[in-house]
């Protein structure tokens, strides 16, 4: 849209610009006239003759004073706890010293209060320190979403412990890989997941490691872990535990220090612990209780797993750091989404974008506006979805952003724009230094310029989402993975000059006029599907161990009417021996169900690249469709089995109506 504008109406513009700029200028300690004045000649002079620029300032104008006003108290109260040595414990005990008998957790029947919470993680921090553990030791937790979750790692923390939040989805290799690259002292496990454990007890990086069992029933067997006979059970060794007072210890606790590892799926195949220190969850904790004005008498509907950055970072900082209560689910149910805010009188949800797919699915009924939540938060809601979504189910306030567990690149959408994952006014780049650079969109490499340096994408342009990486702000700063070279493969350097440095999130976004990012797609080799990442080459290597073949590639396949991309293989078998059931018994024994690829392609010739690799850009080209494709598909049952994938098959897959 083109408007003109009279110079008047261009002058007072600037002059908004001008007033921001100072403000933004003050809290972030900045020279106040020189940035202020830079800031309104720039954005005058490369308005000239373009008044759509000019308009879409006038237009955000409301939108960004509003969003500077929450990013300076989330930056002022950042500071305050900075200036303070606040780490999480610390926070947390003043927390729960000022609102003991609020309750902080509800699942089920049970609840906690923060007075027990409290209680709880110092029985758990004197257990482990009579056992020797101490600060810098990383400790594997493996549990189902319970209330006593977080009051663990809480714990823990208060001993200077890392604890490795491991995914309960994983099993066999990737289970091990998981506690082993983290270098993990010891391991608890909740009873009803000891089996899995108990598969890679004998395996290195395991084998030696004690184990303690977090028992599910309150009984004095170790329920369902005859598997492990030499394991501790936890939950009765507490019962005898007196807490000591250990706030020497926490008390030395820097923000800089690591509280726990989040794991995260990338292009190697194996998930990657991503280091996230007390000053990295205090602002992923407090950032959307600043940023959405959440309120203190808030209750938050927390039905993701809390070994995820969303579930366990965002919703339990909101609860620790903040004073507000939340309700647990044990497992994701999309017909007691509703149902469950009801009966917890939630005012706040989280999501991600399957949920809110899979709640749009159920039949309607009563509950859908008889709730009291007036706001959701989260990731990936679809934007095909996002009008129906909150019509039907009368949600005021959709607030989608954008970011990974180990980057320093995050957007929010505080105003409701469908589809958008957040927006940066022009002006605030020099205070929170994110953009798009130019990259090959089928390969996500980045474009650099004659001169070497990247080059920013312009409004529409689609790009990779970079930030600008300053270790002295928590905002900004990169501290990466347990894998130093995983770490180093995340940063971009000389990227607009020499010796700068930026996190490449390997995202493509594409921002508008207005400076709102809309999310395209992800490079490299992982997909997202049922709000997991996964990575094609671990299954590419669990499909050939399984079948004995050389060749396979794994790559994620668009569906109509889902959020994501599904899985599908394309196995090399030119003598046509392949045994599907015995592939279908290995996929299902060695992957979680998220990463089981929905489509299998049989190739009876090997479409090769001149370097020997599969051809996977044309294989997912051609996807699933049978109207093209020659090779045999099997499509993937309910039951864990393959059958041949039929038109009658294409055509519901195609209609959006299937159900996966």
């Amino acid at each position: 849209m083109i408007v003109e504008l009279t110079l008047k109406q261009k002058t007072a513009t600037l002059a908004c610009i001008t007033a921001v700029a100072c403000g933004l200028s003050l809290v972030f300690g900045q020279r106040v006239i020189p940035q202020a004045l830079l800031s309104a000649i720039v954005m005058y002079l490369i308005s000239g003759d373009r008044p759509s620029l000019v308009y879409a300032m006038v237009r955000s104008f409301p939108r960004d004073i509003n969003a500077a006003v929450c990013f300076v108290r989330l930056n002022l109260a950042i500071r305050r706890l900075e200036s303070r040595k606040m780490a999480v414990v610390k926070i947390f005990e003043e927390v729960a010293a000022r609102q003991p008998t609020k309750v902080a957790l509800l699942m089920d029947d049970s609840r906690l209060t923060f007075g027990e919470v409290k209680h709880l993680s110092d029985r758990i921090a004197s257990y482990f320190h009579s056992k020797g553990f101490t600060k810098g030791d990383t400790v594997a937790l493996m549990m189902e979403t319970r209330p006593e979750y977080p009051c663990v790692w809480l714990g823990l923390a208060k001993l200077g412990i890392v604890t490795a939040l491991i995914n309960t989805n994983l099993r066999r290799e990737t289970l091990r890989h998981s506690i082993a690259v983290a270098n993990s002292k010891a391991i608890i496990v909740s009873s009803e997941l000891a089996g899995a454990i108990a598969e890679i007890s004998d395996q290195e990086g395991v084998k030696d490691l004690p184990t303690f069992v977090y028992s599910t029933e309150d009984t004095n067997e170790l329920t369902e872990c005859d598997q492990l006979p030499d394991a501790e059970d936890l939950r009765h060794a507490l019962d005898g535990v007196q807490s000591v007072d250990l706030s020497a210890i926490w008390d030395d606790i820097s923000p800089r220090d690591k509280l726990v590892y989040i794991y995260t799926s990338g292009t190697t195949g194996m998930p990657k612990a991503a280091v996230i220190t007390n000053s990295r969850f205090i602002m992923m904790g407090t950032g959307c209780y600043y940023m959405l004005g959440l309120r203190d008498d808030d209750i938050i509907y927390n039905s993701l797993p809390l070994y995820h950055s969303a579930g366990g970072m965002v919703g339990m900082g909101s609860v620790l750091l903040c004073g507000l209560t939340a309700a647990l689910r044990k497992k994701f149910s999309a017909s007691n989404f509703f149902p469950d805010c009801i009966k917890y009188n939630c005012t706040v949800a989280q999501y991600i974008g399957e949920i809110c797919r899979f709640v749009l699915t159920t039949p309607p009924k009563p509950t859908d506006t008889q709730h009291k939540i007036r706001m959701m938060f989260g990731n990936g809601l679809r934007p095909q979805i996002w009008t129906q979504f909150v019509s039907r189910f009368n949600i005021k306030q959709i607030a989608e952003f954008y970011g990974s567990t180990e980057g320093n690149s995050n957007l929010m959408n505080l105003d409701n724009t469908v589809g958008a994952v957040g927006f940066v006014p022009a002006f605030a780049r020099t205070f929170y230094p994110v953009t798009l650079v130019r990259c090959e969109e089928e390969t996500g490499e980045i474009i650099r310029d004659r001169d070497g340096f990247c080059i920013r994408c312009k409004p529409g342009e689609p790009g990779v989402f970079i930030g600008k990486i300053n270790l002295k702000n928590a905002l900004n700063s990169f501290v990466g993975y347990a894998d130093k070279k995983a770490s180093e493969r995340k940063v971009l350097r000389d990227v607009f000059s020499k010796g700068d440095m930026y996190f490449n999130s390997g995202d493509i976004l594409v921002a508008d006029l207005f400076g709102y990012y809309y999310f395209k797609d992800r490079t490299g080799d992982t997909f997202r599907w049922r709000g997991e990442n996964v990575a094609t080459s671990e299954i590419e290597g669990v499909i050939t161990n399984i079948v004995g073949l050389k060749d396979s590639a794994v790559y994620g396949v668009e569906i109509p009417g889902t959020e994501g991309k599904a899985g599908m293989a394309a196995i090399v078998d030119t003598e046509g021996k392949l045994d599907m059931e015995q592939l279908a018994a290995g996929i299902r024994a060695s992957l979680p169900p998220y990463a089981r690829p929905l489509f299998i392609r049989v190739l009876s010739e090997v479409p090769m690249t001149t370097t020997f690799k599969l051809k996977k850009r044309d294989l997912q080209i051609d996807g699933y469709n049978i109207t093209k494709i020659k090779d045999p598909i099997y499509f993937l049952q309910a039951n864990g089995s393959y059958q041949l994938f039929k038109q009658t098959d294409y055509d519901v897959v195609r209609s959006g109506k299937g159900k996966f």
